[in-house]
């Protein structure tokens, strides 16, 4: 019985050649694109996962003034100060690094050429906040940064 089902199944393959290569084909392009799907699929979900891990697990932002909804902006509240940092770091334990950051926007000229850009002012502990290194010169050194101007 079985094998007279087989050998039917295989004399209706042969009559209908055209037709069952393309339903093989079809089987065959549907499943590479499904496998091809969830492949994509995992790679965005993993390259995310890599950027917010990239972050850090125990990194904390302050700013000052911050609200969530409408309004949200820091308007009327004060920045805070370099003591404020200080205070954050010899009255907190177990802090790794604490960074203080000043950003601004200006436009920097070079040779009648105008570029639109930001600055970011800030310790040398701000490398590590961020998993950074630094590609070519160096650090400022302590009393660098405490007089607040680079070394010629």
């Amino acid at each position: 019985m079985l094998f007279s089902i087989i050998m039917l199944s295989l004399r209706q393959i042969r009559r209908n050649l055209l037709r069952s290569f393309l339903t093989v084909l079809g089987v065959v392009i549907g499943v590479s694109a499904v496998i091809t799907m969830v492949s994509l699929g995992n790679g965005a979900t993993q390259a995310v996962s890599d950027q917010i891990s990239s972050l850090g697990s125990n990194l904390i932002i302050l700013r000052p003034g911050q609200r969530l909804g409408p309004g949200r902006d820091s308007a009327g509240s004060s920045p805070f100060k370099l003591a404020d940092a200080d205070a954050i770091r010899t009255q907190i334990g177990g802090l790794a690094a604490v960074s203080p950051v000043v950003n601004a926007a200006v436009t920097v000229v070079y040779m009648a050429e105008n570029w639109n850009t930001s600055i970011t002012g800030t310790t040398a502990d701000y490398l590590s906040t961020n998993n950074w290194t630094i590609g070519e010169g160096r650090i400022f050194s302590d009393s660098e940064e405490n007089a607040g101007a680079a070394r010629p």
